[in-house]
This record gives C-alpha cells, sequence and structure tokens, in this order.
C-alpha cells in the first residue's frame, strides 16, 4: 500500500447556508421542528427565506464543513459534491478552494439550482435546520475520482446524502475504492431523521465492517439501535464497528475501539452562540488527529476544542485558523 499523499477525502451535499436568529415563536408560527433537519421543497425554501429575518450566508454541508476543518487545521483534503453552475454554485466553489481543499466536482449546467440550508437558530443556541438540497442530490458515480479516493488516508461520508440511488451509488464505489487500496472509511449518522429513513442499510454497512470509525450523537445511535439510553446504545455499538466518535453535547464524547473506552471532557466555548457545524467541526478535529497517527484521547480532545470553536459564532466553519488554536492548547 502506497503512502497517502490526502489526509481526508470528503463526499457530501454542497450546501449555502443562510443562517438568521429567530424566537422560538418564529418556530412554532411556521411548524418548524426545532434542533432537527427538515427536508423542504424549492416553494418552502422561498417562502421561509422570505419570511427569515436578516440573514448570514456561508457556504456548508456537513462534510464539506468537516473539510473545511480539516484544512484550517493544516491537513490535506479534498472534497466532492455537486453544485450547479448558478451564483450560489460560484461562490461554494470559490469559499472550498480558498481554503486549499482539493475541489474539482464539475458543475451542473441544467436541472435543480444550489442547495441551501435555511437555518434558524434561537436564544439558546439550538439550531433548526431546513433544507433544500437541489443540485447536491445529482452526485452520481461519474463524480468520485477513484484515484483520488485512492491517495486519501480516510474517505469521509455523511449520512444527509444517503438518500438519492445515484449519490448512495458514488458512496458505495467510494467505500469500495478505499478498502480496496486499504483505506478506513468514516460514516456520519448526521440526523435521526436518517438513522430512521435508512436504520436496515446503516446498520448493515455497520456489520459489514464496511465503516471503520463511525460519528454519531446519543440520539443517532439509540435511534440506530432503538434503545431508550445513551449507555445502553453504547453496549449495542461496541464490538460492531472498529471505532466510533459518540458525541453528548456539554457531556462531552465518548470515543469506543475494541477493548477501549475514552470519555473526552467537552471543551467549553468562549460562548454559546450556534451550535451549527459542531459536530462536523468535531469530526474535523478526530479525523485530523487520526489521520496524522495521534492517540485517541488526543484525537477527542482536538476534537472537542474544534467543536468549542465551531459554537463560539455563527456559521458552521471556523472563524479563526484552528491550526493556531490548537498550538495554543498544546494539541
Amino acid at each position: 500500500m502506497s503512502a497517502a499523499s490526502l489526509d481526508v477525502i470528503g463526499l457530501g451535499n454542497a450546501i449555502v447556508d443562510v443562517l438568521a436568529p429567530a424566537a422560538d415563536a418564529f418556530l412554532t408560527r411556521h411548524g418548524i421542528s426545532k434542533g432537527t433537519m427538515t427536508l423542504i421543497d424549492a416553494e418552502r425554501a422561498e417562502s421561509l427565506y422570505a419570511a427569515m429575518g436578516p440573514a448570514v450566508e456561508t457556504s456548508g454541508g456537513s462534510a464539506a464543513n468537516t473539510i473545511a476543518g480539516i484544512a484550517s487545521l493544516g491537513g490535506s483534503a479534498a472534497f466532492i459534491g455537486r453544485v450547479k453552475d448558478d451564483v450560489l454554485g460560484k461562490v461554494f466553489t470559490h469559499d472550498i478552494r480558498a481554503l486549499g481543499v482539493r475541489y474539482e466536482t464539475s458543475m451542473a449546467t441544467e436541472g435543480a439550482p444550489t442547495a441551501r440550508c435555511l437555518i434558524l437558530v434561537t436564544p439558546d443556541a439550538q439550531r433548526s435546520m431546513n433544507t433544500f438540497l437541489g443540485a447536491s442530490q445529482a452526485l452520481g458515480p461519474d463524480d468520485v475520482d477513484e484515484t483520488l479516493v485512492a491517495s486519501a488516508s480516510i474517505t469521509y461520508l455523511e449520512g444527509y446524502l444517503w438518500d438519492p440511488p445515484e449519490a448512495k451509488q458514488a458512496f458505495r464505489k467510494a467505500m469500495d475504492t478505499a478498502k480496496k487500496n486499504g483505506r478506513r472509511v468514516a460514516f456520519s449518522l448526521s440526523d435521526p431523521f436518517c438513522v430512521d429513513r435508512y436504520r436496515t442499510e446503516f446498520r448493515e454497512l455497520i456489520n459489514k465492517q464496511a465503516i471503520d470509525i463511525l460519528f454519531a450523537n446519543e440520539h443517532e445511535l439509540c435511534a440506530l439501535y432503538q434503545v431508550g439510553g445513551f449507555d445502553e446504545a453504547l453496549q449495542a455499538a461496541r464490538g460492531r464497528v472498529p471505532m466510533a466518535a459518540l458525541t453528548r453535547s456539554e457531556k462531552g464524547s465518548v470515543i469506543i475501539a475494541g477493548n477501549e473506552i475514552h470519555v473526552v471532557d467537552a471543551v467549553p466555548p468562549t460562548r454559546l452562540v450556534d451550535s451549527t457545524g459542531a459536530g462536523d467541526l468535531y469530526a474535523a478535529g478526530f479525523l485530523y488527529g487520526l489521520a496524522h497517527g495521534r492517540p485517541l484521547p488526543a484525537c477527542g480532545k482536538l476534537a472537542s476544542l474544534c467543536a468549542a470553536e465551531a459554537i463560539s459564532h455563527m456559521g458552521p466553519r471556523p472563524e479563526t485558523s484552528l491550526k493556531a488554536l490548537a498550538a495554543r492548547h498544546g494539541l
């Protein structure tokens, strides 16, 4: 097996996030389920956008945010995701390339517009996401550069894009390519909504050892194994997946690998503003540490530090150099 030239390659939705503060009453008035992700159509996207207050637009998408975090840490990274050749598509492409991320997926010239996620952030920093997936759903197996995947130490996939058949084929192609080349595959469950739709398929991926590193928060893990508490869910996951990084918000995280269990404290943010991207940046810190051969507890500490940076401001991507931040904390 040749040495990897990239730390991580990510596959996922290429989305532009639109973030705005909102009161709980706004969520109630518009029938929005607090703290979750809901898929919406183009008509709903237009009406909700019109009702939102002043907003901040920033390139997003779960796996893309993770890849942006790895680049901010000084890692080498690539991303595969589909946008349309429109204004938001050009914004996304510029933003991710400006970070030093390798991004070569061709733009769609017809069909749905570039995806966008309308995110309402309540005063308790909870984010309620309303996502129009648009062009990102058009990702297919032809978009997967096998040579590029083979060059990455870890291939990272987001559960959010497991829905479209063509995208699922792209994911399976990437997973197979990584495995054939002796690389590791990481997978995020993304949201209880995704787990409820694809519980059987996700568990099959785990049972067949297609996933080497699983990312999940406690709600997603409990949904996956249909149990009532975190401890029971953790025991269900042990022995089924080689490694799992399980997040628990302010309770920190738990990392399991074989017989190892590491409990990692959360890093208190400088201020609590917006939880958007916290899980994505946690994954960035963890995967960067793993790709660079760091011990699991150190990976967890770096992951928690990156997550704390994410929730200290509006938006899912780091506003300061994560590499410099890690250095200040001795990580």
